[in-house]
């Protein structure tokens, strides 16, 4: 089984760019918990859609994925998770939007998380 677990995030006005690129930094420094399937965790932005207005105001999106449900529980209670939300998010957005699905089995294929060469030290 495979949980996908998508946030989209878009913080206050005044907030600054210096801010917002330690967040990102500091975020994709995640991918490196074990509770990640496959250390596949991406973050982007800002948004490349044409016109933004689609995007809402939402200026950056993270894309993880878990083995479980149980897995998810623990990158969102893990204490780097824990100090990264609430060091350089909370505090400073203005909104965020998450939501997380299950891939059905006959779509497993298509997240290929077999070893990639040159990835995580594999051979």
């Amino acid at each position: 089984m495979t949980i996908v677990h998508i946030v989209m995030f878009k913080f206050r006005s005044e907030v600054t760019q210096e801010h917002k690129d330690t967040f990102v930094r500091e975020l994709k420094k995640l991918k490196e918990l074990d509770c990640i399937k496959g250390h596949r965790l991406v973050v982007g932005g800002p948004s490349v859609t044409d016109p933004i207005e689609r995007s809402k105001g939402f200026e950056f999106a993270l894309l993880s994925f878990h083995e479980n449900l149980a897995e998810l529980g623990k990158y969102q209670a893990s204490k780097e998770h824990h100090w990264v939300t609430s060091t350089y998010m909370f505090p400073y957005k203005e909104n965020l939007v998450r939501f997380d699905f299950e891939v059905e089995p006959e779509d497993e294929y298509m997240w290929n998380f077999l070893p990639l060469e040159g990835i995580n030290g594999a051979k």
